[in-house]
Order: structure tokens, then C-alpha cells, then sequence
């Protein structure tokens, strides 16, 4: 066979293989609205993502703690909602907390939908809340008004989203993430977000619990069994 033949081969299952995907993005899509290229683009990879992830252990960190008594209640913080209203964390006695740092434009951002599949399975005893941040790869460059509508069309999100804010140590943190993140004040966690998407529980007497890296999934075994504590 010749040079010529073999490269015309080549290109066209490449050609095939691009078809094939970009209308496998599409189909995905299909109920996506206002979404970027690259949000449509995310949101078709993520299942490849979160395996090859998985595989190659990255953001798979799985922290727990022995339910230490926090020097400052979780009760007592309050942060403002993504609307500007204020969320008094006091609402939330006798139920488990996830807070989830989130972005519009990660590799994780379709975690969204199990987020919101784990907020109505677990209606009863859980409230996941989101905490939307710019803090990785400005992964989250829209406004409090467009990251709702993103989040409530595309996904269906209607658990508590709070404004954006920094979710990583330094002056700008927001106050959640300052207990979360210091142990001084949680109990025994001084674990921050690495990316997008990671988790923090709290029991239902306000106690952290747990950190889950971005990798481990919502509907995931290790959250599920936490939960189920």
C-alpha cells in the first residue's frame, strides 16, 4: 500500500472519529442552554474524566475526623445567598451539611447533577449547599445572577447556592471556609480545597466529619457511607 493510500486511511478515521464525537457532544447537550463551547465540551468528557481521575488517583483525598467538638459553632455563622439574601447557618440544626466549592467551567462541574440527585434522595436528613468560587483556573468568571441561571437550567440546582466567594486560605476566604478549613476553630481539619468540587460534611450536632477531594463522586460509596453514619 502506498504512502499516499495509508494517509488518506489515517485522515479519514480521524475525520470519522471527530464526526462521531462532536455529535456525541451534541446529543449530550441536547437540553443544555446558553452554554459555552467549552461548558458543552466539559459536561460531554466528564464521564471519561472522573474514570481516567479515579484511575489515576487525583483529588481522591478522604479525610475523617473523630466528631471533635468545634471551639466555634457552626451555628453560628451566616453567609449571604446567591440571591444577596442573608443564610443563617442556625437553619440547619438537626440535619448533615454538605458544602461543596463549585465552578461553571471545570472538568468537574458535572458533578452538579449528582449533587442535586443527592440533595432529593437524602431530602430528609441532608442539605448540600455551593459555594461558587473563582479560586482554580478562574474556572468561575460569572456573576451571582449568571451562575444561578447556569446551575437552575442546565442542571436543575435547586439547593442552596451562596454568593461567589474565595474558598481558599489567605485575607479574602470566605467565614464558611475559614472553620472549615481551620482546626483551631473546627476541631481538626486544616484541609483546604485543592480544586473545584470538594466536600466537607457536617453531622447533624454540627460536627465536621469528613473532606472528600473533588474525585470523589456525590452518589459516590465513601459519601453515602458517611452520610449514612
Amino acid at each position: 500500500m502506498s504512502i499516499n493510500k495509508k494517509l488518506k486511511r489515517v485522515f479519514l478515521v480521524i475525520l470519522i472519529l471527530a464526526v462521531s464525537f462532536i455529535a456525541y457532544v451534541e446529543i449530550v447537550n441536547r437540553n443544555s442552554i446558553n452554554m459555552t463551547t467549552r461548558q458543552k465540551f466539559l459536561k460531554a468528557v466528564y464521564p471519561m474524566w472522573m474514570w481516567f481521575a479515579g484511575k489515576k488517583d487525583i483529588n481522591t483525598k478522604n479525610l475523617s475526623g473523630q466528631k471533635a467538638i468545634p471551639s466555634i459553632s457552626f451555628y453560628t455563622l451566616k453567609v449571604t445567598a446567591i440571591d444577596g439574601a442573608a443564610f443563617d447557618f442556625e437553619t440547619l440544626k438537626g440535619k448533615k451539611v454538605m458544602l461543596v466549592n463549585t465552578a461553571s467551567d471545570c472538568g468537574y462541574t458535572g458533578q452538579y447533577d449528582d449533587l442535586q440527585k443527592l440533595s432529593e434522595l437524602y431530602k430528609d436528613k441532608l442539605v448540600v449547599i455551593g459555594f461558587p468560587a473563582n479560586d482554580f483556573k478562574e474556572q468561575e468568571k460569572g456573576s451571582d445572577e449568571e451562575i444561578a441561571t447556569f446551575c437552575r437550567k442546565n442542571f436543575g440546582v435547586s439547593f442552596p447556592l451562596m454568593k461567589k466567594s474565595s474558598v481558599i486560605k489567605g485575607a479574602d476566604q470566605n467565614k464558611i471556609f475559614q472553620w472549615l478549613t481551620d482546626s483551631t476553630k473546627n476541631g481538626w481539619n486544616n484541609e483546604q480545597p485543592s480544586w473545584n468540587f470538594c466536600k466537607f460534611i457536617v453531622d447533624e450536632q454540627g460536627r465536621l466529619t469528613n473532606f472528600f477531594g473533588s474525585t470523589i463522586e456525590p452518589l459516590g460509596k465513601e459519601v453515602k457511607a458517611a452520610l449514612n453514619q
